[in-house]
């Protein structure tokens, strides 16, 4: 049940939440908006009705304006911010070795989820590892995993850079798996859900940001996403990803060693322009 209401006494029937619903399900007949019982099927949950309310006076899946941070006269980052920031990201292989705190792993990943989802499914699965004791357990693990398959000649074609990968490890404790990193995020969606993957990177992309923001540095890492997904399939069972999940990709994140001291500048992209 939607549980869609209006606050008669302060709704002034201007119609935006109408106009602006994906689904076009919200009628404004009576003057006031309403949906039809056989209509609420079809809504997607985006909750526009009460973001657009200039009033204050929808409310939607237990969730009113109450809930919401106003965005009048708020300070939001303007243009240059928001480029320093993109500009500023670098992918970081050097950590503090030490946990972040629980409370700030909360916000990140609560910021994250409100990023775009196809058809506003949610379906993704943030799984966590916020103990870098756990993050020492699963080296262990992977590093055995492809210890065996190599052993085994089993590695599939294409992926012999794991032997040097797995030689750096054993000859020097060299971890280019993880990174060092004390914290991992995997994010996976169901398959059934519109885009899984599409939305995993979607949201990781958004953590990385917040994360950035907050003084974090994270590392999109593609060899340990192989390592979880395809080569050391125990892998995902420790984590706890159900079977009927994609994973989108793997991230590793903690509180940088280091900083840099300024932006760089990259040659302009290719652009494709349409006449």
């Amino acid at each position: 049940m939607l549980d869609f209401t209006i606050n008669e006494e302060i709704c002034i029937s201007c119609g935006q939440c109408a106009s602006d619903c994906p689904s076009m399900i919200i009628s404004m007949e009576t003057n006031l908006p309403t949906i039809a019982a056989d209509l609420e099927q079809f809504c997607i949950g985006c909750m526009h009705c009460v973001a657009v309310c200039s009033e204050g006076a929808v409310s939607i899946l237990g969730y009113g304006p109450e809930e919401g941070i106003s965005l009048k006269n708020a300070a939001v980052a303007g243009p240059k911010e928001l480029e320093l920031l993109i500009k500023k990201r670098r992918t970081i292989r050097n950590y503090q070795d030490e946990n972040v705190d629980p409370a700030l792993i909360e916000k990140l990943v609560a910021v994250a989820s409100h990023s775009p989802s196809g058809h506003n499914d949610r379906d993704l699965l943030y799984t966590l590892v916020d103990d870098k004791g756990i993050i020492f357990d699963l080296r262990e693990e992977a590093f055995a995993g492809l210890g065996r398959l190599i052993d085994a000649g089993k590695l599939p074609e294409g992926m012999e850079m794991f032997i040097d990968i797995m030689e750096a490890w054993k000859t020097s404790g060299k971890d280019i798996l993880f990174r060092g990193a004390p914290h991992l995020l995997v994010v996976s969606g169901g398959i059934d859900s519109a885009a899984p993957l599409q939305d995993s990177i979607i949201t990781l992309t958004t953590f990385e940001l917040y994360a950035q923001a907050c003084g974090l540095g994270t590392v999109w890492n593609g060899l340990l996403t192989l390592v979880i997904s395809e080569l050391v399939p125990s892998l995902k069972t420790r984590l706890g990803i159900p079977d009927n999940h994609e994973i989108g990709y793997a991230m590793g994140f903690g509180r940088p060693a280091l900083n840099y001291e300024r932006t760089i500048e990259r040659k302009a992209p290719k652009i494709n322009r349409v006449a």
